[in-house]
């Protein structure tokens, strides 16, 4: 478009080109700011569902005026802006967990693929647990949702990076290989996910050696004064559980109460 301007030959034809370039940015940064909005008050509507549904049945009818909410929303956003990926991936999850009124398994099927394939980090990892889930023993469904899942750790889902950990410390499907495990439980816990802080932490404890790739990625972030010094896997298992705690998990309090019993023995040893 830039090219364009620029050689258009006077001004008023510039400045016309010019004004068009800015008019459909307008116009697709209006209707980003409005699906966006629209996927906002689905989403509230299904939170409000997952909050009373463990009190009453899954298909209760008092529920379908939330569910219809929710789905009119999210293909009022998909309709607004075709391209949008967070639509497609609600509206399928929609369809797919949900008992909706004029529920469709494959048209939620159809949209989580369109959403893995157009890039949602969210659809990729949900497609990739589907695929893993329902392959009935394929190699080839076992090799696609590991597909979908790297395109997710690729984008450091923290779901996916937790599961793709698993996978490489009990050799699921791939070869076993701890050091990858550890980068992605290291990387999963970073952005809070308890379970990986978990499996990161007790792995410390058994004396699993740190990767060179997390010790450089940590040196850049601790103070210049702890940069040389060796770490402690203690601390380092203590922290981790604490990012478990923080986000409630009772098994990261139990590992912190633990270590601290622990404590007090070798200090009464001593």
């Amino acid at each position: 478009m830039l090219g364009l301007i620029l050689s258009a030959k006077n001004s008023t034809a510039q400045k016309i080109l010019l004004y068009s370039c800015c008019s459909a940015k307008r116009e697709i940064h209006s209707r980003n700011r409005k699906a966006a909005e629209l996927i906002a008050k689905g989403w509230n509507a299904l939170k409000e569902v997952d909050r009373v549904v463990d009190h009453t049945k899954y298909d209760d009818a008092r529920l379908y005026p939330l569910l219809r909410t929710a789905k009119r929303n999210f293909e009022l956003a998909l309709e607004t802006d075709n391209s949008n990926t967070h639509a497609r991936y609600w509206l399928a999850r929609l369809h797919l967990k949900y008992y909706v009124p004029q529920r469709c398994l494959a048209v939620g099927a159809a949209l989580l693929r369109e959403a893995a394939d157009m890039g949602d980090p969210d659809a990729q990892f949900e497609l990739a647990l589907q695929l893993r889930g329902d392959n009935g023993g394929y190699v080839d469904a076992s090799q696609e949702a590991l597909k979908y899942l790297q395109k997710a750790v690729d984008q450091l889902h923290p779901g996916a990076l937790y599961l793709m950990g698993t996978i490489h410390l009990t050799g699921d499907c791939v070869k076993k290989d701890v050091t990858s495990a550890l980068w992605c439980f290291h990387r999963a816990s970073e952005k809070g996910h308890p379970g990986a802080a978990i499996a990161y932490g007790a792995l410390l404890l058994r004396g699993v050696e740190i990767p060179e790739s997390i010790t450089k990625l940590n040196s850049k972030k601790r103070p210049t004064k702890e940069a040389g010094m060796p770490p402690n896997p203690v601390e380092l298992a203590r922290k981790q559980f604490e990012v478990a705690a923080r986000v409630g998990c009772d098994l990261g309090f139990r590992w912190l109460k633990r270590l601290e019993e622990e404590e007090k023995k070798l200090e009464l040893s001593e």
